[in-house]
């Protein structure tokens, strides 16, 4: 037994504890978020209350990608927080969009979520809006290549992390249908009716419910008479809500 983990995990938790009953200046949450150990990085994500400039903005995202699992998690969900409850700090995080498109598709899916719920304002911004457009459309062709080169004996893990990854950024497409080029969109879509991952076909249904043009009337079609009941679903929704 690794002794050593364990008492680590100890050692944080006492740590994080402690943190949590003490009051920081906001300079001193970013002397954290910029140099302290795991817990301290994460409990200063999540007692940081303001964005005052492109420096306090930076803290954060330098630690969104590229750190323990923990941090990025309390710097997602502070982002979304901040955005969602002060949407002016966007002109702070909007230079960003690369750092934002990586995080989307975390290997945590609360951290993808949690992105998720950041791009309805940051996609107000057309710089950011095209770049990180640009970034989850290269990540669906990434997947859409791996996908085709795998065959049955290979590890079930790791054709889920590949649905995994297009789920997600299916669920962020769904957000810039308006600017991505009607047939890119259409080939992307097609593509995806064709996976055997219901949850994928679901998500394209989501998409396509929400096109008027008649080029994707053929895969609506084709969803609306899935073999899945949650993908049928999908049309019937939207037909009753309309």
């Amino acid at each position: 037994m690794n002794t050593g983990f364990y008492k680590d995990l100890d050692t944080n938790f006492a740590q994080a504890c402690e943190m949590i009953e003490q009051n920081f200046s906001h300079k001193e949450l970013i002397e954290l978020l910029k140099d302290g150990n795991i817990p301290q990085k994460q409990m200063a994500a999540l007692k940081f209350d303001r964005v005052n400039n492109q420096l306090d903005a930076e803290a954060l995202i330098n630690n969104l990608t590229g750190c323990d699992g923990k941090i990025r998690e309390a710097v997602a969900l502070k982002i979304s927080n901040l955005l969602t409850e002060q949407p002016d700090t966007a002109n702070y995080f909007i230079h960003y969009p690369d750092i934002f498109a990586d995080a989307s598709i975390d290997i945590n899916g609360n951290i993808c979520r949690l992105i998720t719920e950041c791009l309805p304002v940051l996609k107000n911004y057309d710089n950011f809006s095209k770049i990180y457009l640009n970034k989850i459309l290269e990540f669906i062709e990434e997947t859409f290549n791996e996908l085709d080169k795998f065959i049955f004996k290979d590890k079930k893990y790791l054709i889920n992390k590949q649905l995994f990854k297009l789920y997600w950024c299916l669920e962020d497409l769904k957000l810039f249908i308006d600017i991505i080029d009607k047939n890119a969109l259409f080939n992307i879509l097609s593509r995806a009716s064709e996976i055997s991952e219901y949850t994928i076909r679901e998500k394209t249904a989501i998409i396509l419910s929400k096109l008027d043009d008649k080029i994707f009337s053929p895969l609506k079609d084709k969803l609306a008479s899935d073999e899945n009941y949650y993908v049928r679903e999908v049309f019937k929704v939207n037909s009753k809500s309309s």
